[in-house]
């Protein structure tokens, strides 16, 4: 058996998100069935990050295992072949055999996209908030996020099956022309944590809060403490990080 790796990019408007669902369009289905396709046979794919329905990725990583002996390049271009429009195969490789495209992963990063004014052609990549925010506010409000803390506060209440402890080792705001974008880089993620600190963010930015309420949060340990969440559409998986003896 051989460990293949893909990394690919997906446009998450019209998924219910990673994991497959009893009904629905989710993006592991609908690259189940084009890797069924090449290879002609069945198996399941593994994924870095479970998105959420609407949620988008530059840089998803999966892993399947087969027995296949088709080259990697041959396996690109024939998934490409046959996935929809909104799913690409940016990359194919074999890994070890003891990779794990979830559980080899030491970081993972997020992008949060907000927009200043109405988009037609970024209205499913990005939240548009209409009012003005302070970004120097949300910047100081966010800099207690930073480091190894508990994050249940900013996660759903059922994220606790691997515990609530990240360690954030970069959380940034960007401002670009009519665009304000969330960079943020952890050793993993909950469930609605980095929407849940972007809503959050946005109420302190507009005077909802002040700058000190996400300390304050942070410490709480309680989910009704902190914000409500951003919308799915302005998040995007960028990237996944492995150690160096994976060659991903």
């Amino acid at each position: 058996m051989r460990t293949l790796v893909l990394t690919i990019e997906y446009d998450g408007t019209d998924f219910l998100g990673w994991q497959l669902q009893p009904e629905g369009r989710t993006v592991q289905g609908v690259l189940e069935e084009a890797v069924r396709t090449i290879l002609r046979a069945e198996l399941r794919a593994t994924a870095a990050g479970r998105t959420d329905a609407g949620v988008h990725a530059t840089g998803q990583v999966v892993h399947f295992r087969t027995d296949s002996d088709m080259v990697v390049d041959r396996l690109k271009m024939g998934l490409n072949g046959v996935l929809p429009p909104d799913v690409r195969v940016l990359e194919a490789t074999q890994a070890p055999d003891d990779f794990h495209a979830r559980f080899s992963a030491v970081g993972r990063r997020y992008v949060y996209r907000i927009i200043r004014r109405p988009s037609a052609m970024r209205r499913h990549q990005a939240w548009h908030v209409a009012y003005p925010v302070d970004v120097d506010a949300m910047r100081r409000a966010c800099a207690p996020l930073l480091g190894r803390h508990n994050f249940t506060s900013f996660c759903q209440a059922t994220s606790t099956a691997d515990g609530t402890v990240c360690e954030v080792r970069e959380l940034e705001w960007i401002e670009a022309e009519d665009e304000l974008r969330l960079r943020i880089e952890a050793n993993r993620f909950l469930h609605h944590m980095v929407r849940t600190i972007v809503g959050t963010a946005v109420d302190i930015g507009r005077g909802r809060w002040p700058e000190s309420v996400m300390a304050e949060m942070l410490a709480a340990k309680d989910r009704r403490a902190a914000g409500a969440n951003a919308p799915a559409r302005g998040l995007c998986l960028e990237a996944v990080r492995y150690p160096s003896e994976f060659g991903i």
